[in-house]
């Protein structure tokens, strides 16, 4: 091995070799155990979200593997709709200078498919990176031909279930991208806007009860005026109960609009008035339902005011018949135009009461980064109750159950207020819909043309032309545990490995994709997509804020495993920021944090420090400092194994059946061994691989290294120490270095395995050149090896070596300065332990002699500690020059009395307090306390030389 661990050499090279191996597929023995990936975007990279979530995902299948399980983890990427359409336009703009209208659609969509065929494998590189054991062999793109298959065969089935219908409902429109878009790719962002406060006059004379001609109403978008088809006020509200069923007469559009009773109207806010638009407001939209209104859309697809309103009745039909008339001053002006237009003439009139400054939340597109506006628009819906029912039915029975349990909540309050899904985009970029139309306007759902035809006896002369639309990726991703297994046809993978075993998941989309995957797998397989959902809490950084570009706080997992340098990382985070202002704040705060860059810390060392940190459905403050630990943890690993190597190849390690006789250490390692490899895999079966990665942690570092290692060497080095007992004490040595290596290899997969292949044949386990670490068995606990005597034996040993560096280090006595040391006070068996653990006190605790001291009063002035009720005493004798320890600490608080004085004299200084900020003064304090208890200290110790 190697004298330094270097992960950028060894883990490349594993990850190819294991591909290359085809270790990633299933064994097809033991119990299917199948986990999908969820489906990353074609466009993306890795993010530290997905690199957290793969990270959970590897460990859980290479741990099953490792019990025996018949292992798939599916893996794929999803088609990412509007992204992808986004990022080739752009493409095409800037080398060709042209749209997408320019080639026109089958064209547009070649390029998009050499797009993907060139460049669209970044992730899946970087999942490579991470270590993930997917199988590639079975890769899926949810736009491949047989995921094509599947998503036809379920649109055109549900539609013949009458569970699929087209209507004109009102939904998240974007008006850069022209399409409809779900509310997970819709960015709330608060901020300050104007709230107006608009006179309805009353029509035909009526007044209010105090005697007003008019009615206020209050609006954050002026502009949907122009579409308003009432006023509602609480039934409740006795200030408006005689105006219900009178009329206003609009402003602007002339337009006689009833004021109506609904409980939408909050008779505590503002005048307690609510003007309703149906078209282009979702709670109107309700409010329109019930008191059944007309829609009036007077936004084009641009959002600017149309010449003439498009109105319908509640099911979309057109209705001619009724005046459509808008003010044509405003035909053609952007809504944001408008709006100032529409305020001005309101106040000209004397119809704008008031404008209050108010913070209010506007939807956004993540995409276009446009405000969204809710906009009737002819879509496709799945009409979701009866797929519902079963769904809910799955969690309530434990079909399906949520680790940690309250994310069953969040589940069921979705599932039981769920509106009807609109799965059709206006992009040209994923699945068409499988609709043709005729010239008429009639529509015919199937499976292709040639089907459309046959099923409903058209002619050649009929023309059709295919629905322009295509799909939700939301749409196609729900079909993805049954879809990517070949499903419709019943292939032996989908028999095998569905229902899948678990689904590891962020909590921001168990409506979005779980409940909609849940729904879907029901219907069409009659089982559950997976049995187990494992929620986890989003990566933030270390102040706990969600990473963004915008923030400048991004870290990218593959700089964390491969280092970058300062200049690199600033161009990352500002070069493409537009506010000078802006990416000069997020430089200076990089800089500061990062001062020579990041550097590298190996994929296992990630790895470890996500697992480390994943409780159950907790958001994770990344921390820089655990990363550069569990870089040390790495490091510590492969020094013990040097260690272990340097002392055991080429000697006699008992592999062979040979007698071998076991220390106490080797005794309470291998004890301790047991009582971690049960600690393991009980949380590992919990999902707790917080607790999992500290359990091995403690063992690896705090009791094979830091002490087993240690107690191994007064066997090995003494001459007097038998054969059997060095080749006992080798044997341990390697058997659990070897099974530590397997215990870690699912969350450390490459270091591991570069240390397996050299220590596997002294510990009689490697089974030629193409073994794995991947393929051997899960460590199992075997209580008869669990020592309790042993462990109480070692931890006295353990307490008076601790006890003896402490009063080395209170008494400033050189390290490697051999003491005498006198242990009494007590028990029976406490002078046993010491007759059978000379070799390893005097060896561990660098002591020239060890003598149990019968009778305390004897003890010459010692320093002293305690042991239980033991007390170790070190003669302090001709042991140190008392008079120059005495100066040597005198200097020592003097000097913190200085340091002391300064502090107090500035957090005395009333100026200082009152000006400096609470961080700062508190700074202060903390140094404050911190001399303060050195110096208390510093006394203690002179106190104790001067009795000497």
């Amino acid at each position: 091995m190697e004298k330094t661990y270097q992960p950028e050499q060894i883990e490349t090279r594993w990850y190819e070799r294991w591909e290359a191996d085809n270790r990633f597929a299933p064994s097809g023995q033991g119990t299917p155990f199948s986990i999908m990936i969820p489906p990353p975007n074609v466009t993306g990279s890795l993010h530290m979200g997905h690199a957290f979530q793969d990270t959970i995902m590897d460990t859980l299948t290479r741990w099953k593997r490792m019990q025996g399980n018949n292992t798939l983890w599916q893996v794929g990427t999803d088609h990412a709709g509007i992204a992808t359409q986004m990022l080739v336009e752009r493409k095409i703009a800037a080398e060709e200078g042209k749209t997408r209208h320019d080639l026109g659609r089958d064209a547009f969509i070649d390029k998009v498919w050499e797009w993907k065929h060139e460049s669209g494998g970044h992730i899946t590189r970087q999942l490579r990176r991470m270590g993930a054991s997917v199988d590639w062999s079975r890769e899926r793109f949810t736009m491949d031909d047989g995921f094509y298959k599947a998503v036809q065969e379920v649109f055109v089935r549900l539609h013949e279930e009458k569970l699929i219908y087209r209507g004109k409902r009102l939904v998240n429109w974007d008006p850069t991208l022209h399409t409809a878009i779900s509310d997970l790719e819709v960015e709330n962002k608060e901020q300050q806007g104007s709230f107006w406060h608009f006179r309805y006059p009353l029509a035909d004379g009526v007044k209010t009860t105090d005697g007003k001609d008019y009615l206020v109403v209050a609006t954050t978008r002026p502009e949907t005026l122009l579409g308003d088809t009432g006023v509602a006020v609480n039934p409740e509200d006795v200030r408006y109960a005689s105006l219900v069923g009178k009329f206003i007469e609009l402003p602007l559009v002339g337009r006689r609009i009833p004021v109506v009773a609904d409980e939408h109207a909050d008779m505590e806010k503002g005048s307690g008035c609510v003007k309703i638009t149906p078209a282009h407001d979702f709670n109107d939209y309700e409010v329109g339902k019930r008191q059944n209104h007309l829609l009036i859309n007077v936004f084009s697809k641009d959002a600017a005011i149309l010449e003439q309103a498009e109105i319908f009745d509640l099911k979309g039909q057109p209705q001619p018949d009724v005046d459509a008339t808008l003010p044509a001053k405003y035909a053609g002006l952007d809504r944001f135009e408008a709006r100032k237009q529409i305020v001005a003439d309101m106040d000209a009139l004397g119809l704008l009461e008031q404008v209050e400054v108010v913070n209010n939340t506007l939807p956004y597109g993540d995409r276009s980064g446009d405000v969204i506006e809710p906009l009737l628009t002819d879509q496709w819906f799945v009409a979701v109750e009866s797929l519902a029912k079963p769904a809910i039915e799955a969690v309530e029975n434990g079909d399906i159950q949520f680790v940690p349990k309250n994310y069953e909540n969040m589940y069921f309050a979705w599932m039981r207020d769920l509106q009807d899904w609109c799965i059709s985009r206006q992009l040209w970029w994923g699945h068409r819909i499988p609709a043709w139309y005729d010239e008429e306007g009639n529509v015919y759902v199937a499976r292709s043309e040639a089907e459309a035809r046959e099923k409903h006896e058209l002619g050649p002369d009929v023309t059709l032309t295919q629905d322009e639309d295509v799909l939700d990726t939301w749409f196609s991703s729900g079909l993805w545990t049954f879809g990517t297994l070949g499903w419709p046809e019943e292939t032996p993978e989908l028999k095998t490995f569905h229902p899948s075993s678990v689904l590891v998941t962020g909590f921001d989309i168990i409506f979005f994709w779980v409940a909609r995957m849940i729904m879907m797998t029901l219907k069409f397989t009659k089982q559950v997509p997976f049995k187990t959902v494992y929620v986890h809490g989003l990566v933030r950084d270390g102040q706990g804020q969600k990473m963004s570009k915008s923030k400048g706080n991004v870290l990218d997992p593959i700089d964390l495993i491969d280092g970058i340098t300062l200049d690199e990382l600033l161009e990352k985070r500002t070069g493409n920021m537009m506010q000078p202002k802006q990416a000069k704040a997020i430089a200076k705060a990089t800089k500061d944090e990062f001062k020579d860059g990041i550097e590298a810390h190996g994929t296992d060392a990630l790895r470890f420090t996500f697992l480390s940190q994943a409780t159950t459905g907790r958001d994770i403050k990344f921390d820089m400092s655990r990363l550069d630990g569990y870089r040390n943890f790495c490091n510590k690993l492969w020094n013990a194994s040097r260690y272990v190597l340097m002392n055991a190849e080429g000697e006699d390690c008992g592999t062979g059946g040979e007698e071998v006789e076991l220390s106490l250490a080797d005794r309470w390692i291998i004890s301790q061994l047991q009582k971690t490899e049960a600690q393991v895999t009980k949380a590992m079966d919990e999902y707790r691989f917080d607790h999992a990665s500290q359990a091995l942690y403690e063992f690896v570092w705090n009791e094979y290294c830091d002490w087993y290692l240690e107690l191994s060497k007064p066997v090995l080095w003494d001459e007097n120490a038998t054969a059997e007992a060095k080749r006992g004490t080798r044997r341990t040595l390697v058997r659990v270095l070897e099974a530590i290596l397997r215990l870690a290899h699912p969350m450390m997969p490459y270091i591991t395995e570069e240390i397996w292949q050299r220590v596997s044949p002294l510990a009689g386990v490697y089974m030629g050149d193409d073994a794995s670490i991947m393929l051997q068995a899960w460590p199992e606990a075997d209580e008869s090896k669990i020592d309790d005597q042993a462990s109480l034996d070692i931890e006295w040993l353990k307490g008076v070596i601790i006890a003896v560096r402490n009063i080395r280090a209170e008494m400033n006595i050189a390290p490697g300065k051999p003491l005498d040391v006198l242990l009494t006070k007590g028990k029976p068996e406490d002078a046993e332990r010491l007759e059978s653990n000379r070799r390893f006190l005097s060896k561990l605790a660098k002591l020239e002699s060890v003598t149990w001291l019968e009778k305390p009063d004897d003890a010459p002035l010692s320093a002293t500690q305690l042991v239980g009720d033991m007390e170790v005493l070190v003669p302090m004798a001709d042991l140190i020059d008392k008079d120059a320890e005495i100066a040597r600490l005198s200097k020592e608080i003097e000097k913190q009395d200085k340091l002391i004085g300064g502090i107090e004299k500035k957090l005395g200084n009333d100026g200082f307090i009152a000006k400096a900020p609470v961080a700062v003064v508190d700074k202060e304090r903390g140094k404050l306390a911190e001399f303060q208890a050195t110096k208390q200290l510093l006394e203690e110790q002179r106190a104790k030389i001067s009795a000497l």
